[in-house]
């Protein structure tokens, strides 16, 4: 009986040890996913307001992805990790979060304090409101819906640190109480929106009150139209309204061009399985990149020979 129960035990630890190395070697394709993007002066990551948990940021050549499920809402949070103000130029979709226009870099951001922080749960609808983000399908997006599909899913945050001055200690605290007692009906041109801990926000420009560009955004969403129905794509909505109060402050920049610019994209799981970033496989159309900040700075092409 002791040969049996021994020789027992050495099977039953062999199958242990043969089911360990079978999960070790499981783990061992499963790729590190840190909750977060860090770059020299601010972290970004996406919170997932459902399910309550920060989500996982999964590499590939270079690019920074998570998974985004339809339905949930979710915020971008973005944290300064220098001594210094720094102002978040932020995208959605390629569309500005604040003022709704197609993004570049030297529109409106938010202004973060020395490591400071500000949680963007919305597009921003006023100095008090924002429409609440929630992964959707790509017909149903903010983007789409505004004539504006081809950067569907990124979210995109061009850095800027601000222009040294020297004042006094008095000017300085003049100023801040002028900042706290205005409260402006809209930003001046070249202010910023000013974020805290637990807020974010300027104002935005309504869907479609932009000038010249009805004929444009028609030939967009007809062909959108036609591409959509040969894709499965995740975007961002324009959800509920809540509430999320800022204020207007100054800051100049100190250069034309973001110090840094981080990007994020995000789709289904499923399309991230077939793209070879989750340990899968599935089917998934082929496209191209999405690109947050598609107003960028351009110059003038060669004209056609």
């Amino acid at each position: 009986m002791d040969r049996t129960l021994s020789a027992w035990r050495r099977a039953l630890a062999a199958a242990i040890l043969t089911l360990g190395v079978a999960s070790g070697a499981a783990c061992a394709h499963q790729p590190y996913a840190p909750p977060y993007v860090k770059s020299s002066l601010v972290q970004v990551d996406v919170y997932d307001r459902a399910d309550a948990l920060t989500l996982p940021v999964y590499q590939k050549d270079g690019r920074h992805y998570i998974v985004g499920v339809p339905g949930h809402e979710y915020l971008v949070r973005i944290r300064n990790q220098t001594g210094a103000r720094v102002l978040v130029v932020t995208s959605v979709d390629g569309v500005n979060v604040i003022s709704g226009d197609t993004a570049s870099p030297s529109q409106s951001g938010y202004v973060l304090d020395p490591w400071g922080s500000v949680e963007i749960a919305g597009w921003r609808k006023g100095l008090d409101h924002v429409a609440a983000f929630y992964f959707t399908d790509l017909r149903d997006s903010y983007a789409a819906r505004t004539g504006r599909p081809h950067n569907v899913g990124v979210i995109g945050v061009a850095v800027f640190q601000e222009r040294p001055t020297r004042i006094s200690n008095r000017e300085r605290d003049l100023r801040g109480r002028l900042a706290a007692e205005s409260q402006p009906a809209a930003p001046l041109a070249n202010n910023e929106a000013r974020a805290d801990d637990s807020s974010a926000g300027s104002t935005a420009q309504a869907p479609g009150a932009r000038d010249g560009r009805g004929g444009a955004e028609e030939f967009a969403r007809q062909e959108f139209r036609d591409q959509a129905k040969a894709m499965s794509k995740l975007g961002t909505g324009h959800g509920r309204n809540e509430e999320s109060r800022v204020s207007v402050t100054n800051f100049d920049r100190a250069t034309d061009r973001p110090a840094e610019t981080v990007s994020i994209q995000y789709d289904k799981r499923e399309n991230l399985i077939a793209m070879g970033i989750l340990p899968q496989s599935a089917p998934y159309i082929a496209r191209r990149d999405p690109n947050p900040f598609p107003g960028a700075l351009r110059f003038a092409p060669d004209p056609d020979r």
